[in-house]
């Protein structure tokens, strides 16, 4: 179900070497859950721009690609965007690397028009918060949570979130933190899983 492309060899590379063990496992189950629910719901996507996306996602909350100038999202679409041109993407495949990855942040994405940024939206509220768990098999939400195990994500992130929260007040970070993310995060279903 991964892409096996070089480029999607080489994100996760990256990914491993800056991330945490828990926010790269959360990066591979927010690609897999995406790719899971676009397989559910006929939805066509580009498997290597979304697992390229979902690989960087997050990086812009790690202490090498932390800004304290803009939000962690846009931080991770510049990484993104820098490591598409190392990987010899055109400009408007880098674009694209770069919007996916800011559009998870959205509140809504129209899947019709961005197939990609919907679906990693979709993986991501799915795994931080537990959103939508059901549209997802059992059986599946098993297997990737056995091959990709949470790590103690919920605190992690909450620590993240909360420290963006703190250093960037107008961010969508801190309007996560504003609207209840801690008890999004302590009530993820995902969590009881393997308990």
């Amino acid at each position: 179900m991964i892409p096996e492309t070089t480029a999607c060899r080489s994100a996760r590379e990256v990914a491993r070497a800056y991330c945490s063990p828990a926010l790269l496992n959360h990066s591979v189950r927010a690609y897999l859950w995406a790719a899971g629910y676009a397989s559910a719901h006929g939805i066509a996507f580009d498997a290597e721009l979304l697992y390229v996306a979902a690989m960087f996602h997050d990086i812009g909350l790690v202490r090498e690609f932390d800004s304290h100038t803009v939000p962690f999202e846009d931080a991770g679409g510049h990484v993104a965007w820098v490591f598409a041109a190392g990987a010899g993407w055109p400009l408007e495949r880098r674009g694209r690397a770069s919007e996916v990855i800011v559009r998870h942040m959205w509140d809504e994405v129209d899947v019709a028009r961005d197939p990609e940024s919907h679906l990693l939206a979709f993986g991501t509220s799915l795994d931080i918060s537990g959103r939508r768990p059901d549209a997802l098999p059992a059986s599946l939400r098993a297997e990737v949570l056995d091959h990709y195990p949470r790590l103690g994500l919920g605190k992690e992130f909450l620590a993240c979130f909360r420290d963006q929260a703190e250093r960037k007040p107008d961010s969508s970070a801190a309007e996560c933190v504003r609207t209840g993310i801690a008890d999004r995060i302590a009530a993820n279903p995902l969590d009881t899983h393997g308990a």
